[in-house]
């Protein structure tokens, strides 16, 4: 049964009522529907704790898909600590906190794919750092040049929003993706688009602010050299 993944319609929820539909031999909690995102794309499960009817609560490290990619499992913090029984209601609650810093530094990243437009090789999200790799022949980079342009687009306070098109919208548009590393969230028929009014477009399947001015004040950390056309852009909180 596949696990309804209120975070794509809503990043916002930071919980929610669910059912178990089933526990993994590791462990693993899988509910009907859940606001923890999965660990994919290169942004991490995000952790939380599920409660129960009794008001115990299970402390949940992260979250990732399971084999078939449709259900979500929980990952409890402790190995051989109690788990809920398949039928039971529970409710799932986030670290906000920790997912909001994924999603205001997931949306700065798109934006530094805006300041850099390069194909992306490779990136990952923290909470406190994130980075893209690009594919750049020959790079003469500045570090405080492109925090001034993602500064630019950040007192834009421009709106962040999502849509959705077809699978075979998305591969009639190949210029939508820029990514070559990670591929869209593609197979269930449809895609979804986040855009930022005014500077970006793209496939993604991440969790995002839904407007500019909660990224906040950020900069260019580092910039490294990864091979002869790779250059690895790392940005933080200023």
């Amino acid at each position: 049964m596949a696990t309804q993944l209120l975070f794509r319609d809503d990043a916002y929820l930071r919980e929610t009522t669910a059912t178990v539909t089933a526990l993994t031999p590791e462990g693993g909690i899988v509910t009907d529907r859940t606001v923890f995102y999965a660990n994919a794309g290169g942004q991490p499960g995000d952790t939380g704790l599920l409660r129960r009817a009794s008001g115990t609560e299970i402390a949940l490290a992260t979250a990732v898909y399971g084999p078939d990619k449709a259900e979500v499992i929980h990952v409890p913090a402790t190995a051989d600590g109690e788990r809920p029984d398949i039928g039971e209601s529970v409710t799932l609650v986030l670290d906000w906190d920790i997912r909001h810093k994924r999603m205001r530094m997931h949306t700065l990243l798109h934006l530094l794919s805006v300041a850099l437009p390069y194909p992306v090789t490779g990136g990952s999200i923290g909470d406190a750092e994130g980075r893209l790799d690009f594919d750049i022949p020959e790079a003469n980079l500045d570090k405080d040049a492109i925090t001034a342009k993602l500064a630019e687009m950040i007192a834009t306070g421009a709106a962040v929003t999502e849509s959705w098109i077809s699978d075979e919208e998305l591969l009639a548009n190949p210029g939508l993706i820029k990514t070559m590393s990670v591929k869209p969230p593609m197979g269930t028929g449809r895609v979804r688009l986040v855009a930022i009014e005014g500077l970006d477009l793209q496939p993604c399947g991440g969790t995002h602010v839904r407007s500019l001015t909660e990224i906040g004040a950020a900069q260019v950390t580092k910039i490294e050299k990864k091979g002869q056309q790779n250059r690895r852009v790392r940005v933080g909180w200023a």
